[in-house]
């Protein structure tokens, strides 16, 4: 008598899905796959065995939105994990969360060599997105100045004094010192408002005179003041404030 022939186990859910998610990708096209997809995609490299889906939407649940994500601490992206439909818990390892901070760093590269290789002024809209990219999820303020030479091009982008959730101190007479030794002939003010909100206050409208000033009696120029939150840049200049 014949046995019969066990069962076989079936697949999981998810075997088959990388290589139909990348063919879906070829065709139509990455640019149409939603956030987490694309995610995922980035995903299979530093976790190139299991889904991946799990914890692609646990990272955009837990940072809101995938700018976010990219420009989270490691330390923050490694507390990340989710179930897979087995119910077995999985995280964000060391390696993936280095690996999503590469990618945040080289898209800030990208943007920042967009915004240098012409005139500051002349590619307005490349330096805001850089500065925006650069500052916008920072969950403490920066102050940050971008030097510039004769003829507005950016010679240095320096981190000057970093803070608490709503303030880092500033020192007029170290940015012009700084520019001194940089042989810069203006600069443009940048810090973040980690609340969200780039409306400027009562402070930061007071400290950008103070550093105005102090820059005027040395010749040099300050073009602008820019607050970067997650609502988006204010401009000083814009604004009528300098």
């Amino acid at each position: 008598m014949l046995e019969p022939s066990p069962e076989k186990p079936k697949a999981p859910h998810h075997a088959g899905h990388r290589e139909r998610l990348r063919d879906r990708a070829r065709g139509a096209g990455i640019h149409h796959l939603p956030d987490y997809e694309l995610l995922e995609l980035f995903l299979f490299r530093s976790q190139p065995q299991g889904d991946v889906k799990p914890i692609a939407k646990a990272l955009l649940a837990r940072f809101g939105s995938l700018a976010a994500v990219l420009a989270a601490p490691v330390e923050d992206l490694m507390t990340v994990r989710a179930e897979d439909a087995r119910g077995r818990s999985k995280g964000v390892g060391a390696e993936t969360a280095l690996d999503l901070a590469a990618l945040h760093e080289v898209a800030r590269r990208v943007l920042k060599e967009e915004a240098s290789q012409r005139t500051v002024i002349s590619s307005w809209t490349a330096l805001v997105a850089y500065v925006r990219l650069s500052l916008q999820h920072e969950a403490r303020e920066q102050f940050r100045v971008l030097y510039l030479d004769n003829r507005n091009q950016l010679i240095l982008d320096e981190i000057q004094n970093r803070g608490t959730v709503d303030h880092a101190p500033v020192y007029p007479r170290e940015v012009v010192r700084r520019a001194l030794e940089l042989s810069a002939k203006s600069m443009i003010i940048v810090h973040n408002h980690p609340s969200g909100d780039p409306t400027p206050s009562r402070p930061d409208i007071d400290m950008t005179r103070q550093v105005i000033e102090a820059a005027r009696a040395l010749g040099i120029s300050v073009h602008d003041h820019l607050i970067v939150g997650r609502d988006g840049v204010a401009s000083f200049k814009q604004l009528g404030l300098m």
